[in-house]
Order: C-alpha cells, then structure tokens, then sequence
C-alpha cells in the first residue's frame, strides 16, 4: 500500500490525539491550553489561528468520534461514521505547497476551527485507509496494560506493539522469563523434584 507523506502525516497526528485520552493514560493529557498549543506545536498543525477553550472542548469530542471510527466493529460501520465526521465539517479538498513539503492536499478552509482542521485532515486519511481495504493496520497496542493505539505501516502488518522499546521490550521479557520458569519446572519434574 502506498501512503502518500501527508497522509502518513495526518496518521501520526491521528495517533497522537488518540494517545492522549483518560483511558490510555489514566488522565487526560489534553487538560488546558497550554496542553493543546504544545499539540499543535508538537504536531506542527499549520493555518491556525490561536486555540480558545472552545477548540479545547471541541478537540476532546473530536478524539472521541475518531476513536469510535478507529474501533468500529466492521469497515462498513468505520466508512459510515468517516462520511458522518467529514461531511460535518465541509471538507474543501485543495492543494498547497508550503513550508517545503512540496505539493499535498489539504482538506480543512485555511483558518478553521482546529476540531474541524483535524475532523477534516484525519477524517480523510482514515477514509484512505478504509479506501485502501487496510483497516486492519489500525491497531490497539497488544501489552495487556496498553492503552494505546497506532497504525501498523510496516510491509507485512507484523507490528503487535505501541512502541517496541518500551511495551514490546517488556513483552518480550516477560515471555522470556516464563520459558525459563517452564524450563525450570519442567527440568524439576523430570530429575522428580517438587
């Protein structure tokens, strides 16, 4: 599957909204102001005018909506709610060059509101996706006490992990020590000590 650079872009973003829920972290990571301009910074979000706590408000039921698409129980039901969010905010697909990215499409009006900035750059990366018959490369993290979700873009959709050094190192440790454990018990069980 090809993935164009601000696709994977607005993926990158997707996932990093969606990291950032009470669920995933035990608090909500998008609590103030300060903690949504640092998003929009760290994510690089361009055309903006100064975020309010309306924008604070409308991103945190924005993340929601995305992550029910992100979860849908079927492609169906994900293109559904896809069609509903981007309609909803009037998506004007043009294209730009800027901040030497080269030509890409944006879907958002120059100035919206962030919530609808990102309801339109995600919504239609996420359309792609579902486009491309991919939507198994949305994925939860597989660390039982992982929260987090990402999008597998590796050739053969092989990535189980949020983040291989931190869930996928301790995964793997884990079922290291438990084939040592089993090992143990078994070498224990054959020399007939209990």
């Amino acid at each position: 599957m090809l993935i164009t650079h601000d696709t994977e872009c607005a993926l990158g973003i997707l996932v990093d909204l969606l990291n950032t829920a009470p669920e995933v972290g035990g608090f909500e990571q998008l609590s103030s102001l300060v903690a949504l301009d640092a998003f929009v910074a760290r994510q690089d979000l361009s055309e903006l005018d100064a975020v309010t706590a309306a924008d604070l408000a409308a991103v945190q039921q924005l993340r929601g909506r995305l992550r029910e698409i992100f979860t849908a129980a079927s492609t169906e039901r994900a293109a559904e709610l896809v069609n509903v969010l981007v309609a909803s905010v009037n998506a004007t697909p043009r294209l730009t060059e800027h901040d030497g990215h080269g030509w890409h499409m944006h879907y958002f009006a120059p100035h919206a509101a962030l919530a609808d900035h990102l309801a339109a750059e995600l919504g239609m990366a996420l359309g792609l996706i579902l486009m491309a018959g991919e939507r198994e490369r949305l994925r939860r993290c597989e660390a039982p006490d992982c929260a987090r979700v990402f999008v597998d873009l590796s050739r053969n959709r092989s990535r189980r992990y949020c983040d291989s050094r931190t869930c996928g190192n301790r995964m793997h440790v884990a079922a290291y020590r438990a084939r040592q454990r089993s090992a143990a018990d078994d070498a224990a069980v054959t020399l007939g000590v209990s």
